[in-house]
Order: structure tokens, then C-alpha cells, then sequence
């Protein structure tokens, strides 16, 4: 039997999330999952790092899984990618040990939500960023993000009322960048906010990004983050970014 770590990209815009599903066939782990056992003539189940909504895309999403293969990884990464549809790609494959699991073993995440500014809605490239017609105030959202930083109970930006897990997480770092992105003679002002912590709850950074967009439209105060954290309830915080917007940046191990 031998063990694999895989990378992957994919456009998470036709599909019902990461994780495999009983009533529909239509995930990326499902996908894989498929492809793998047929190439493979045995079941084969994959571990992912993280489950990304649907709707979400991963340039760095991070899986395992075991197979009883004579092929190398070389090899298993070329079969791969001769068999998954076009809008996910394996990046990476190499061995490793028994012990190796991609969700259990990461120590980091980070994801990335981009958001276009300007009166004029983008058409290239849409499908990943929000389009967001109002200029924001960066800097009251930064101070916003600031209290975000270090390990907090995270409930109030809980997209799943029936978790029953611990909604402690760390938050290592929010960082907010600015660039212009040209088409043609059309520019588009582009920021991305990076969120890198040990792990995040179900919707957790869509939530978050909502909530910082309401602080850059001034419908809030950055100092009302604070007491959003401190209340542990889901409809103290702001609105579900949408889904198109985010993207699982890297993992870390």
C-alpha cells in the first residue's frame, strides 16, 4: 500500500463544495474520489485539508489517500490529470508515510477573498472576485481586522447553527492588499484580504469578510468587531460574503 499527498486547483464555480455528499455526486472530493477508484480498480477515499463551500475555488487545497498501486507519484499526478475535468488540476503528488493526514496535520490556512471596486462590474474574471460598485474605507477595516488576531471563540461567525465542535480557532494574520487590475483600457482597483490561522469554522471568513465590507461602508463602527467576537452569536456579525469571491490560498503542515 502505498501513501500519497496531492495538491490541487480547481474552479469550485459548478460545484456543491469539497466534501462528497449523499445527494449529489457533484463535489470535488467526490470527483476525485471516483477517478481515483477507477484508475486505481479499488475504492479510494480521500482526505482533504479543509471543505470549501460550494461555490469556492483552491489554488492550494491539499488531499491524501492510499492506494495499492505499483505507480510513482510522477506517474499517478499524469494519469490524474488525463482524467479529471478541466476545472481541476493536481499541482503536486509525491509519497508519504501511514501517519500522513491532510486535515489532521495541517498547522496552517490560508485563504483569500478579492473584491473589485468602481462604478464598472468586470467581466473577465468575475467568477472570483465580488464586485463591490462603493469604494470602502480600508483603513477603518484593517482596525476592525486587528481585533481578530489571536485565538478567540469565533462563534458569532458560525455559518452552521448545528456545530457541535469547539468554535475556538487562531487567527495569525489578516492582511489587506491593493492593486489595479487592467483590461484593455479599463481599470479595475482590486483588494484582497488574506486570512491565515490554525483552521476555520464552516463559512467562518465569509462571514468575517461580510462583516469587515459593512465596517468599509460605514454601516458599522471597526470598534463593534470587538464586542461582535465577545458575543458569541451569529446574528451579532454581518452578512455571508458571497461564495464566488474566496479562495483557499495554501496549506501549511
Amino acid at each position: 500500500m502505498k501513501h500519497f499527498r496531492i495538491t490541487l486547483q480547481y474552479d469550485g464555480s459548478r460545484y456543491d463544495g469539497w466534501q462528497k455528499q449523499g445527494n449529489t455526486d457533484n463535489t470535488i472530493q467526490g470527483r476525485v474520489e471516483t477517478m481515483l477508484s477507477k484508475l486505481f480498480e479499488q475504492e479510494i477515499e480521500v482526505q482533504g485539508s479543509g471543505r470549501t463551500d460550494a461555490g469556492v475555488h483552491a489554488v492550494g487545497q491539499v488531499a491524501s489517500f492510499a492506494a495499492d498501486t505499483d505507480l510513482g507519484p510522477d506517474k499517478v499526478m499524469e494519469k490524474m490529470n488525463a482524467f479529471l475535468p478541466k476545472d481541476i488540476v493536481v499541482t503536486d503528488c509525491r509519497m508519504t508515510d501511514a501517519r500522513f493526514h491532510a486535515r489532521l496535520n495541517a498547522k496552517r490556512k490560508t485563504y483569500c477573498y478579492r473584491i473589485v471596486t468602481g462604478r464598472l462590474r468586470p467581466v473577465f474574471g468575475r467568477q472570483y472576485v465580488l464586485w463591490h460598485p462603493e469604494e470602502l474605507d480600508l483603513k477603518a477595516m484593517r482596525k476592525a481586522a486587528e481585533c481578530l488576531i489571536g485565538e478567540h471563540d469565533f462563534r458569532s461567525f458560525l455559518g452552521n447553527r448545528h456545530y457541535k465542535k469547539s468554535t475556538v480557532r487562531t487567527i495569525y494574520d489578516i492582511t489587506f492588499s491593493e492593486t489595479v487590475r487592467k483590461e484593455g483600457e479599463t481599470a479595475f482597483p482590486e483588494i484582497a484580504i488574506a486570512f491565515s490561522g490554525n483552521g476555520f469554522l464552516p463559512n467562518m471568513v465569509r462571514i468575517l469578510t461580510g462583516t469587515l465590507l459593512e465596517i468599509g461602508e460605514g454601516k458599522r463602527e471597526p470598534g463593534e468587531m470587538k464586542s461582535i467576537l465577545g458575543g458569541a452569536d451569529r446574528a451579532l456579525a454581518g452578512p455571508t460574503a458571497p461564495a464566488h469571491g474566496l479562495t483557499l490560498q495554501r496549506v501549511e503542515y
